[in-house]
Formats: structure tokens, C-alpha cells, sequence
């Protein structure tokens, strides 16, 4: 890893590189995740996640 955050627009099944880099950080935990290791996102919100348990923690603090 090089240690260059990416800058993606996430779509619904794919997401696009708008500044190259080699990882993202997760929105809620600000885990480091690796591109090639990226499945979990929101289209919506513009967010990327670790992992579906980071996903469960941000629809619950939407929902509130």
C-alpha cells in the first residue's frame, strides 16, 4: 500500500476512481480499506464502509 487515499463516486454496483490512490477510510470506524478489498458503500450518502457492521452503525444513527 502506498498510503494514497483514493477519491471514488460510488454507484450502485461499481464505483469510479476520481482521484487515484490505493485505499479509502471508513466513514464511521476510519478503518483503512485497502480498493481491492472495498464491498461496502452508499450510493446515497457518498460513504464508504469497513464492513456490514459499519453499515448497521450509520442506518442506525440516520434513523435517530
Amino acid at each position: 500500500m502506498n498510503k494514497n487515499k483514493a477519491k471514488l463516486k460510488f454507484l450502485s454496483n461499481k464505483f469510479e476512481i476520481i482521484e487515484a490512490g490505493d485505499h479509502v477510510v471508513c466513514s464511521v470506524s476510519g478503518k483503512v480499506i485497502p480498493l481491492d478489498q472495498l464491498s461496502y458503500w452508499s450510493v446515497d450518502l457518498q460513504e464508504a464502509y469497513y464492513s456490514p457492521v459499519e453499515v448497521k452503525e450509520r442506518i442506525n444513527q440516520i434513523k435517530k
